[in-house]
């Protein structure tokens, strides 16, 4: 599938569920890269991939601008809703980061918690990176490790997908494919770090993401019959009990050269 066709797709996908429920299970991906990021008074700071808003809401204080981007229209309208409802100066608008609508240099720091890796040309966001961001600012990014951890739920899914996507997400966690992206434009440092998705049963979990998680979601709704065979492997994998899901992630810090 071409990469224009796949982020059509992606776009609905994305906001085929409210992801704010699977969002509260990342708030540590999303607080390293509000840290890392580093912000300062006066600067102009990215949230890019930012989904319903995780990092822009942590960083959003007064004497700094915000933007957050996203390619999902239904993930942005409720960053708008849920910035409005605290009282927070954040500039959401639906992009593609890898043709993105800024000019160059244009931010101090871009970060973005598991958003950017799920683009399906990394050569293309890779460059964007390193042309929007000023000399001397930062990058900032949390991305899933390939391997035991969220990798799993995509090889439960996968038997019922019609064909693998046509890059793999999971190649923003592996610290040398980062460095062939990124290395030329950043000086670059990594941390591994892990995060625990905790549920009361496997079921929870499946009913969580089957209702929260877009790419679950439309996996569901387009199995018909075959669902009840997804929700049964899931279970079979994760248990029947209490859930303690270790998720180890990547977070990657940059300074433009």
């Amino acid at each position: 599938m071409a990469f224009e066709e796949l982020k059509q797709r992606q776009s609905v996908m994305w906001g085929k569920s409210p992801f704010v429920s699977i969002a509260e299970t990342i708030t540590d991906l999303h607080a390293s890269v509000a840290e890392a990021m580093n912000v300062q008074p006066g600067e102009r700071v990215l949230d890019l991939g930012c989904g319903t808003g995780g990092v822009a809401e942590l960083i959003a204080r007064p004497g700094v601008t915000v933007a957050g981007i996203d390619l999902a229209p239904g993930l942005i309208e409720i960053a708008r809703a849920r910035a409005a409802e605290r009282g927070l100066s954040i500039d959401y608008s639906v992009g593609d980061c890898e043709n993105l609508d800024a000019g160059d240099a244009s931010f101090d720091a871009v970060g973005s918690s598991v958003g950017i890796m799920f683009a399906p040309d990394h050569e293309a966001t890779a460059a964007e990176l390193g042309r929007i961001v000023k000399p001397g600012g930062r990058v900032a990014l949390a991305n899933w490790k390939p391997g035991p951890g969220v990798q799993d739920i995509f090889k439960v899914m996968s038997p019922f997908q019609p064909a693998p996507p046509p890059s793999s997400p999971f190649d923003w966690g592996n610290e040398a494919r980062v460095r062939e992206l990124l290395g030329d434009d950043f000086e670059l440092s990594f941390e591994t770090r892990e995060n625990v998705a905790r549920y009361p049963s496997g079921e929870a979990y499946f009913d969580d993401m089957a209702g929260n998680y877009g790419p679950t979601t439309t996996l569901v709704q387009g199995l018909g019959e075959r669902a009840g065979e997804l929700r049964a492997a899931w279970i079979e994998f994760f248990g029947a009990g209490p859930v303690e899901h270790q998720r180890p992630y990547i977070v990657v810090t940059g300074t433009r050269r």
